[in-house]
């Protein structure tokens, strides 16, 4: 065999590299088919359906009922205050509990037409509502952008991946990049090992749940060195996949991390 040649990959390695080509190769047909129905049947509005002018788009109302953050908020966690607290406030929660990570910030909250969104993104095959997501995410997200990072999806396990055919979370990371001009760097992090549900653990289980769950991949380190990281997610929970994630880019050779997501989860004052 010739001195140059590289030695074959693990075929753990050639398998999860199978299952993303497929898995963009299926969301390629489903964007495609997508667009066909578009043509048959008139665009409306994502949240009630109201007929619109154009696709993936909200019509007024629910633009103005949509749940919107916007300033005032803690400058960590990027969750609303209820008052204004003055220019760089941080929350109790921030303070008493720092983050991993330096700073997180939200399109909307997760109500609503928020949790609809998320919730058809993630469960109702509806990749094409990615690039509105996204560009809605990079406004909310500007000031994070403005610092030159490189962005990194959330990634989801392979046998996860395999099932659920594709990863909301690079979907909305793609987006955000396209809409930005920001460099992205789609495989990162991976998942070493498959965790269990966050869904109905309590914060100190989602904690557990995660321990050790990310890596950086070798293309990855190559990626992040010294740069600054925006993490990006379809929704900001209780902070333990993002301080998980976020940990991982640390130790990988990142300078810094900041975390972007479609919805977050706020909790009454």
């Amino acid at each position: 065999m010739d001195d140059q040649t590289p030695p074959p990959a693990p075929p753990a390695e050639r398998l999860r590299a199978w299952v993303r080509a497929t898995a963009l190769a299926r969301e390629g047909a489903r964007l495609g088919l997508r667009a066909a129905v578009d043509v048959l049947y008139p665009p409306g509005c994502v949240a009630c359906g109201r007929a619109l002018a154009q696709a993936h788009a909200l019509c007024p109302p629910c633009w103005r009922a949509a749940p919107w953050i916007e300033r005032p908020y803690c400058e960590r966690l990027g969750a609303p205050f209820p008052v204004d607290m003055g220019p760089g406030a941080i929350s109790l929660a921030a303070a008493g509990d720092p983050p991993v990570f330096a700073r997180a910030r939200a399109a909307m909250r997760h109500d609503a037409v928020g949790r609809e969104l998320a919730h058809r993104l993630k469960y109702g095959d509806r990749m094409d509502l990615a690039p509105m997501m996204g560009r809605w995410m990079a406004r909310a997200g500007r000031e994070l952008l403005a610092d030159g990072p490189v962005i990194a999806p959330v990634p989801l396990h392979w046998t996860r991946l395999w099932r659920r055919r594709m990863n909301q979370a690079g979907a909305l990371a793609a987006a955000v990049a396209q809409e930005s001009g920001a460099e992205l760097a789609p495989d990162a992090l991976e998942r070493r090992r498959r965790t269990r549900s966050q869904v109905g653990l309590t914060r100190n289980e989602r904690a557990e749940n995660l321990q050790g769950a990310f890596a950086v991949t070798e293309a990855g380190k190559l990626a992040i060195k010294g740069r600054r990281v925006l993490l990006v997610d379809d929704v900001y929970t209780t902070g333990s996949t993002a301080n998980a994630a976020s940990r991982a880019l640390l130790r990988g050779g990142a300078e810094a991390v900041d975390v972007l997501t479609f919805a977050r989860v706020c909790l009454p004052a």
